[in-house]
């Protein structure tokens, strides 16, 4: 089974990356889409490209497709990406950080990739999950979410227990302040995040937006990723901006 991946570069994509490898598939691309818009209906915007540094920690191909967000125009964009007709990464160069050098070591996936089937880590929104089955309708592949409907708690735990690195990079509720940004989830303050959760009453996976993560490492991934940041809170809603990014090595 050839298989891609839609990584938001998150939690969640990163564990339907550990899985699809657990199932033995090949995976042939890491496919990230990232937003040149302030606000998506399908996709994550904060970090994304942190995904480009998980191909190279992973050793697979990258597919960027840019963008803007639009309703109902964003799962056809990377439809079109999918189908081979984009100029990838040139797209993508909008909404890559300046701050960001671009690494030598990232392959880009070229043309149309020959896949029989998309894994996704969609949690509960069945706003995403149709459209991208009717997308993989379309293009005649399987649809995949390892995660759909895992209880919060569980899949929350099995991160910590199976050796990922989250890292919070957006906060946008209720009793997630800015001491968030930038904090590694572990056990001890998923602990503080499941009595926040239960008080403020949000979804503890951040299911509902409540919150963004990225992934620095993991079991499916031979090098850890090492970042800095810089955090930005006003308002009840705070960004955690990457300012520096690597592949540690050995």
């Amino acid at each position: 089974m050839r298989v891609a991946i839609l990584s938001s570069g998150g939690k969640d994509s990163a564990y339907a990356s550990w899985w699809a490898m657990m199932q033995g598939w090949e995976i042939v691309s890491l496919v990230t889409v990232g937003i040149d818009n302030d606000d998506s209906m399908m996709f994550q915007i904060q970090g994304t490209y942190i995904s480009a540094f998980q191909s190279i920690s992973m050793g697979i191909p990258w597919l960027p497709v840019e963008s803007l967000g639009k309703e109902e125009l964003e799962v056809s964009d990377l439809e079109d990406a999918l189908q081979g007709n984009r100029d990838n990464f040139a797209a993508y160069e909008n909404i890559w950080p300046e701050n960001i050098p671009k690494h030598d070591e990232i392959e880009i996936s070229s043309g149309k990739i020959k896949i029989d089937a998309l894994v996704t880590g969609a949690l509960r929104s069945d706003y995403q999950k149709t459209r991208i089955e009717m997308m993989c309708e379309r293009l005649g592949i399987i649809s995949f979410c390892p995660l759909w409907h895992k209880n919060p708690k569980e899949h929350m735990e099995a991160l910590i227990k199976h050796g990922f690195e989250i890292k919070f990079v957006s906060v946008s509720s209720d009793g997630l302040d800015e001491t968030w940004l930038g904090k590694t989830l572990t056990g001890t303050n998923l602990i503080q995040l499941h009595n926040l959760s239960k008080k403020y009453r949000f979804n503890l996976d951040g299911e509902g937006g409540e919150f963004e993560t990225i992934a620095l490492d993991g079991p499916h991934m031979k090098k850890r990723i090492k970042c800095q940041g810089q955090s930005n809170f006003k308002s009840g809603r705070g960004i955690w901006t990457i300012q520096t990014v690597d592949i540690e090595e050995g």
